[in-house]
């Protein structure tokens, strides 16, 4: 799986390179199936002097999944992408897992 972390508007040291890269691969373990995971850290401030940070997961089958969450530091802005980002992959995964429990239409049960 490929983990890829970038900044817009600006540089990031390694040390938080590799510290957002080791969280980002920790979303493996909500779901299994991820190809890829894009971090983008947008160092631009709005107003309220918050930066930005936006989490792309891609999962087999082409299916993306996108969480993004802005706060005044980088650590609380990818600890609330991250967590909205869990939601939707604990989400897909229980769909998933509902739809193979389902009875099929064609047993006759009907």
């Amino acid at each position: 799986m490929l983990v890829t972390v970038s900044a817009r508007h600006g540089h990031l040291n390694d040390d938080v390179q590799k510290q957002l890269h080791e969280k980002a691969e920790k979303l493996l373990h909500f779901f299994d199936r991820l190809t890829s995971i894009v971090v983008t850290v947008d160092l631009h401030r709005d107003r309220d002097n918050k930066l930005g940070v936006e989490i792309i997961a891609h999962a087999e089958h082409k299916h993306e999944f996108v969480a993004t969450d802005r706060d005044v530091e980088i650590e609380p802005a990818f600890q609330l992408a991250s967590a909205h980002m869990k939601q939707q992959l604990k989400s897909y995964k229980e769909k998933l897992q509902d739809h193979r429990r389902d009875p099929s239409p064609k047993d006759g049960s009907s």
